[in-house]
């Protein structure tokens, strides 16, 4: 009989149909194990989607919840449900025709703008990857593709700062300066990207570094952080600067976002030379 048997909650949505998992879940914490599943059906856009799972559906002790935004989709929904005696729960309808109500304007009935992926997104996106492929020195092809070169010595927020400006559809490479290692050659060939030194105050990075240390269980007395090392590194990263000619920012009192900004803005003005 099928009142004997357990439920199974039938998910039906027109984009990813999380917003109905959810609500499905929600309920369904409330019965224990009286409901076996939640079976969850996305991106359904024709009626005969809807029928074919409805026909799985009714022969199962099944409930729908669906969030379906096209009134025509929605409507067939209602009508198949109660064609077949399967109950059926709007979850968006209410909310759309309240804010109707509310706004005095139509609303637009367009399935998945929650999900609509606009040319600045898939920038972000590219953005984010290149500041990964391109971190720490990994690749210094980067440095002839990034709108952005950072350089510096360990513990001057490269990677952070990278991160930050890919957030803001900036392309990054970071280089890390160690007096033992020649730069990469391609800092002193054409590149469209703008190069920017990093520094900082050297009691900070002895701090910064003793900490890091600290952190990684290792000896915090290493050359690492010996001050004598971290000022042969800031004249060794002081010199190149010059050489390159780049703006240099230290980022010993400013956060993050400030330190970005200033980027931002030395992009700017080199736009509009």
């Amino acid at each position: 009989m099928l009142e004997n048997k357990r439920g199974i909650i039938y998910v039906i949505s027109d984009s990813l149909g999380e917003t109905g998992e959810l609500v499905a879940k929600a309920g369904k914490i409330q019965f224990n194990t009286s409901i076996s599943d939640i079976k969850r059906f996305p991106f359904v856009l024709e009626k005969e989607q809807i029928d074919e799972i409805l026909y799985e559906a009714k022969e199962d002790n099944s409930i729908v919840v669906y969030t379906l935004v096209v009134p025509e989709m929605k409507e067939y929904m209602r009508n198949k449900c109660d064609e077949y005696g399967i109950p059926a729960i709007d979850v968006i309808g209410p909310v759309i025709d309240a804010l109707r109500l509310m706004t005095k304007k139509e609303p637009l009935y367009e399935a998945g703008l929650n999900r609509r992926l606009d040319a600045d997104y898939f920038k972000k996106v590219e953005a984010i990857e290149f500041a990964v492929k391109y971190d720490d020195g990994k690749d210094s092809r980067g440095i002839k593709k990034a709108d952005v070169i950072l350089l510096g010595i360990s513990r001057t927020s490269k990677t952070p700062l990278s991160m930050y400006l890919a957030h803001k559809n900036v392309k990054v490479a970071n280089i890390p300066l160690v007096p033992e290692v020649d730069p990469p050659k391609e800092l002193f060939e054409p590149i469209k990207g703008k190069i920017i030194g990093l520094t900082n105050d050297p009691d900070k990075l002895n701090h910064i570094r003793i900490e890091r240390l600290k952190a990684l269980g290792l000896d915090y007395t290493a050359n690492y952080a010996n001050m004598e090392r971290i000022l042969n590194e800031l004249d060794y990263a002081e010199k190149l600067f010059h050489k390159l000619r780049c703006p240099v920012i230290n980022v010993s009192t400013k956060a993050i976002e400030e330190t970005a900004s200033i980027v931002l803005s030395i992009i700017r003005e080199g736009e509009q030379l």
